[in-house]
């Protein structure tokens, strides 16, 4: 194989960026084969572009499999038709990428693993393209090379997604149970969430406070405040809501070499001359500590072709065995950790980790009978293109 023939199933926002991506040449060694979606506006849209030429174009995802001709398949829906269409993709014999998150809940995301599971030899990633964000990278690397010492705490404060009522009304699928499975947690958060067990992996325990429409007229949480327990001793924070202006993204990483920050696309490392552990314990004085160095880090926050990066990366993956970014296997871990917190926050208790994903989805199903958003849910032979707003 010398290129690799894409098909986008879903053509709301993020298939329509996709499709640009790789219609318009940015990815080498692919090309845009075949596109699909129920609703007739979306391709009407998608076939004004000159890319579309000699692109299949199909409007149900069964005739899709069964004809497009295509390697690979880029899963754009709703979340709760991730893992379907996903499976459906694979059982056919073509590699994937599922948009973020690649299920609604850890139950979900465990069946589409299994199914994973039986083809070794597919490509399967998931479009998580903040991982190719050069500050995230170089985090990455500074707590992986051991430079910021032992991690103590963490603090990532997450509030610049404010959205309007507006925004919520403009469709009665969204901020609903049935119709997305979650609020600020599921819609908003992945990447962060991702980008969190990336960097310091998942906790044992979680303790969360999840508001329910604290500040819209929603049914699903708009405002998350989290504590986690590590089992080495390193406690952490994760704030979140879309209530809050002006909001803040700040990461901050206390550690025994000093600390860590990053915000306003800035990373900065004030680095203890001496490790600040030995130092408490040797050290004469009452007071005062180590000298600091303050230290600009020089990384790129750059958000430009960072979902092309994955793409690219799965092509190459595909052509030549590059090792994947994104693999969908790790798409679990900040869905897990989301969930957890919102079960903590929903049932007032402390959540361990692994989370008891039965329980979770037990719990989901209850909101979901109560929901004020009464369409059937999304399902991958169903409506699969209510929206694409994701985020």
């Amino acid at each position: 194989m010398d290129k690799v023939r894409i098909g986008i199933i879903g053509m709301g926002n993020m298939g329509s960026v996709h499709a640009a991506n790789i219609g318009n040449g940015k990815i080498k060694g692919a090309e845009l084969s075949a596109v699909c979606d129920i609703a007739q506006a979306p391709l009407e849209r998608f076939q004004k572009n000159a890319y579309s030429k000699d692109v299949q174009i199909f409007t149900d995802d069964e005739s899709f499999f069964k004809d497009s001709q295509t390697d690979l398949v880029m899963i754009c829906t709703p979340h709760y038709a991730h893992p379907d269409l996903a499976i459906a993709a694979m059982d056919s014999g073509r590699h994937i990428i599922v948009e973020k998150p690649i299920a609604v809940h850890k139950a979900e995301a465990e069946r589409l693993l299994a199914a994973a599971a039986k083809h070794p030899k597919l490509v399967k990633s998931a479009m998580f393209n903040q991982r190719t964000v050069g500050a995230h990278r170089k985090i990455k690397s500074l707590i992986d090379s051991g430079e910021l010492g032992k991690i103590h705490r963490i603090c990532w404060i997450i509030t610049d997604w404010f959205r309007t009522q507006s925004y919520y009304d403009s469709g009665d699928w969204r901020a609903s149970w049935r119709g997305e499975g979650g609020g600020v947690l599921l819609n908003q958060c992945p990447h962060q969430l991702d980008l969190f067990q990336w960097f310091f992996g998942l906790p044992c325990k979680v303790r969360a406070e999840a508001k329910i429409g604290k500040f819209h007229d929603i049914e699903v949480e708009d405002e998350v405040n989290a504590y986690m327990e590590y089992e080495d001793g390193k406690v952490a924070n994760f704030i979140a809501t879309t209530g809050e202006y002006p909001g803040t993204n700040r990461l901050e990483i206390a550690a025994s070499r000093g600390r860590l920050v990053y915000e306003g696309g800035k990373l900065q490392f004030l680095r203890a001359e001496k490790d600040v552990d030995v130092f408490l314990k040797e050290s004469t004085e009452g007071f005062g500590g180590p000298g600091i160095w303050t230290c600009d880090v020089p990384a790129s926050s750059s958000i430009e072709s960072q979902h092309a990066a994955i793409v690219q990366n799965v092509t190459n993956a595909i052509l030549n065995g590059e090792k994947l970014i994104a693999p969908v296997e790790e798409g679990i871990f900040g869905l897990q950790l989301g969930n957890a917190m919102l079960m903590s926050g929903l049932k007032h208790k402390e959540v361990a980790l692994p989370l008891d994903s039965a329980e979770f989805a037990e719990m989901l199903q209850g909101l979901i009978a109560k929901s004020r958003y009464v369409k059937k849910t999304v399902a991958a032979s169903g409506d699969f293109s209510k929206s694409f707003g994701n985020n």
